[in-house]
This record gives structure tokens, sequence and C-alpha cells, in this order.
């Protein structure tokens, strides 16, 4: 079975409309503008403050290595793996892994700032990035996982790859990766598994975590 993985809580959004008319956030945007329209804590940081969960918010270059990362991967070109994105207002796209992720980042930016405007990506004859119109937890019982495991510093620690994944490509694994600055998961991310593992004695990255991750998955079934 492929690996299925979450990037859950991405820092993906439009720029909300409590602050649209702040000066540090008029200042960049421009009505033609796909990438000026996305929220962008490196742009905006001095008018997000009075933001909930201000630390998780504007911050798609998380998303970006992420995908990045997970996309350029022996497991995504070898077709074995399903790649979501979840959003901390909870919108859910599934990721074609043919799609060939900008390396730049303000185009990257356009790219999902259109994506939450229209809800989908796609060429003339391929859908390659779609929104899916469920929660998390009716979308894990689509996918009919046998285990889902959560990816957190706080989690247990493991020390090898087979302390995580069984060395074949039967099990129907779901791995869940915070995709955010700092912080932990959310109640309704926690309440998806009861199993949370920690794979360094240091908090990393999400996109060093992720990459982690899958390794670890490679490796356990020889996919090279």
């Amino acid at each position: 079975m492929p690996l299925t993985v979450i990037l859950a809580e991405c820092g993906l959004e439009l720029i909300p409309e409590e602050i649209i008319n702040n000066p540090a956030i008029q200042k960049n945007i421009k009505k033609e503008s796909y990438p000026s329209k996305l929220l962008d804590n490196a742009l905006h940081h001095s008018a997000m403050g009075k933001l909930n969960d201000v630390t998780k918010r504007g911050r798609p270059d998380i998303a970006h290595l992420c995908l990045l990362n997970a996309l350029g991967s022996p497991l995504s070109k070898s077709g074995n793996l399903k790649l979501f994105i979840h959003t901390l207002n909870n919108k859910i796209y599934e990721i074609n892994t043919e799609i060939k992720i900008a390396r730049n980042y303000n185009r990257f930016k356009g790219l999902m700032a259109k994506l939450l405007i229209e809800d989908k990506i796609k060429t003339s004859d391929i859908l390659l990035i779609s929104r899916i119109k469920k929660n998390l937890s009716e979308l894990l019982k689509s996918i009919r996982s046998e285990e889902i495991i959560l990816f957190s510093s706080k989690g247990k620690l493991v020390k090898n790859h087979f302390e995580v994944f069984d060395t074949n490509l039967t099990k129907n694994y779901v791995v869940i990766v915070g995709c955010f600055q700092k912080g932990f998961f959310s109640d309704e991310i926690l309440s998806l598994s009861k199993k949370i593992v920690s794979i360094s004695y240091y908090p990393l990255d999400a996109w060093v975590a992720l990459s982690k991750v899958i390794g670890y998955y490679e490796i356990s079934n020889d996919i090279i």
C-alpha cells in the first residue's frame, strides 16, 4: 500500500478580512497578483499580532519545503505516496504526485493562493490538486488505514525504522506531520490517534521530520 502522508495544520490562507486594511497588508497587496493575496508572516508580521493561533499562521514557506521534500522522494517517484495538505482553516487538498511544484517561492505562493480561491489546480487534461470536502476524521475513515501515526517531539522516542513501519507494503499506514512553525497539534488532530512518535532527541523542522519519516518507510520497504 502507498504511504499516506497528511501535512497537518498548514499555515496556508488568504489574508483575513480583519487585517486586510492594515498598512502592512496594503503595502504589498496587488489586485492582479495571486502571491500577494496569501498571508505571509515575513511580509505581514506587524499586522498579525491579534490573530488567533498566530504562531501557526502565515507560513507558506513551511508547506513549500515539505511538498518539495515529499514529491522529490523515491517514495513519490515509485508511486508509493498519497499526499494531503490540511490547513488551519480545516480545508483538505489531495496532491496529485505528478505535479511539479514550483521551486520559486513566489510562484508557489501564487499557486497556493489560486488553489484557495478556486479549490483546484488543473491543466487541460489532469487534476493536480483538488479539494476534499471532508473533515480529517471522515478522510481517515475513507482511507481505511490500519495504523495512524502522529509525529511530534513530544511523542515516544524511536531510534530506527523497524520501530515505526513493518517491512512490507501491504499495511495501510497514515502518518501525520505538523506543518507549522512551533507549538503542538490541536485537540482535533490529537483525537485521531493515540500513537505519537518522536524520531529525534531534538525538535525538528517540519520538512526535516517529514524527510526522515519518508526515509524510514523507504528503508523498511527497500524503495531506493
